[in-house]
């Protein structure tokens, strides 16, 4: 079994454990408020605005032996750059207010995960980092593909406030292929080890940020 397949097979639990989530489930079927989409948007701002700063680290602590995952890390970083902004610009586009998001604090799951990436890049094993990737392209494709369209017609937004889900998602398509090529490379028993806990503990982590998002009458109260 390739690494790849066993990296999946090895998280399909907690995979499906995150496609259980209410947030997401009814996101998934246009089933959210604006206030949903909004917070959603937000939580992504204040993720997102740390991919490459992450990137940069997780390639800072590879050694020598590790050059092609550098290289790959300067491709991520090249096309990643500034996908926060186009969160902005969808928050925009959904009548709410940028500057007030951007200027927000990030909900304690949103700070965990985050949290959590760093430390692991720079306590235990830099690899690890493309346990992270794996979990959020994985995500962002099947937001992508099922979300935005649904969640535009149910909400008769413009498609202007869903670049990052349908601009990202289109990229992420390319990513997993490039990313399925990427993790045949990786040969030691430990990194793909670390690769697999972090997949693993994205998936958690993730998923709590999407269940710490208000929804339903929690959305309507704080509106």
């Amino acid at each position: 079994m390739s690494f790849h397949s066993n990296l999946r097979q090895q998280t399909m639990l907690e995979a499906q454990q995150l496609l259980t989530i209410p947030q997401l489930v009814d996101g998934l079927a246009g089933r959210i408020s604006r206030e949903t989409y909004v917070a959603y948007l937000t939580e992504a701002y204040h993720h997102v605005k740390h991919t490459v700063s992450l990137m940069a680290a997780a390639k800072a602590r590879l050694d020598s032996t590790h050059g092609e995952f550098k290289t790959a890390l300067d491709e991520y970083i090249a096309e990643e750059t500034g996908h926060e902004l186009w969160i902005l610009d969808d928050i925009a586009a959904c009548g709410a207010d940028p500057v007030a998001a951007r200027d927000s604090q990030p909900r304690f799951a949103t700070e965990l995960m985050v949290a959590f990436a760093y430390d692991y890049i720079n306590r235990v094993n830099p690899m690890g980092f493309f346990g992270m990737v794996y979990v959020l392209e994985s995500t962002s494709v099947l937001l992508a593909s099922r979300g935005a369209s649904s969640v535009q017609q149910s909400l008769g937004l413009p498609p202007a406030a869903f670049r990052y889900l349908t601009s990202h998602g289109a990229l992420d398509q390319d990513h997993m292929k490039f990313f399925e090529a990427l993790m045949e490379k990786v040969s030691l028993k430990i990194d793909r080890a670390a690769i697999v806990h972090v997949a693993k503990s994205m998936f958690v982590l993730f998923g709590n940020v999407f269940r710490s998002i208000p929804h339903g009458e929690e959305a309507s109260r704080a509106a």
